[in-house]
């Protein structure tokens, strides 16, 4: 199944598990978004087109990273002027992956991939990290006081 979904002023011919670079969406990595502009849905027999969107259907996606883009160079010359300008942009973009496409009245699944698996509860505790942070703290600083020992110049001898 696929979908035609317009966002930031750009239509995405989208599918399940696509990876897509978008204009700057609100949400941090791992959160969930909607778009709920869908022009078309398509699953290769039947297409659906909306006039102008097609009610009720809507594309789960997460949030994989906020970042930029690379940079557009502007540069303005005036020949024989002696008048040159550099200017650069880079401008906010979103990297999403759609989880799902939802025809109307389709209810989106729970997020099961983005919340950790319990761990097997065979009776046991879990194991602390936090006296290991402490141990491997502990042993850099060692190994700094070491370093910080053997790099003292000798007593000149006289």
């Amino acid at each position: 199944m696929y979908a035609v979904v317009k966002t930031g002023g750009k239509q995405y011919r989208v599918a399940k598990d696509d990876v897509l670079t978008v204009e700057k969406l609100d949400g941090d990595a791992g959160a969930n978004v909607e778009l709920a502009e869908v022009l078309a849905m398509g699953d290769g027999s039947n297409l659906t087109v909306g006039t102008p969107t097609v009610d009720g259907a809507r594309v789960a996606a997460t949030v994989l990273e906020q970042k930029k883009a690379d940079k557009v160079v502007i540069f303005k010359k005036k020949r024989r002027k002696n008048y040159r300008r550099t200017k650069g942009h880079r401008q906010q973009v979103t990297v999403i992956r759609i989880t799902d496409i939802l025809a109307k009245g389709k209810k989106a699944p729970a997020a099961e991939a983005s919340t950790p698996a319990p761990a097997a509860d065979d009776g046991s505790a879990p194991a602390k990290k936090a006296p290991a942070k402490a141990k491997a703290k502990a042993k850099t600083k060692s190994k700094a006081k070491a370093k910080a020992k053997a790099k003292k110049a000798p007593a000149k001898g006289k």
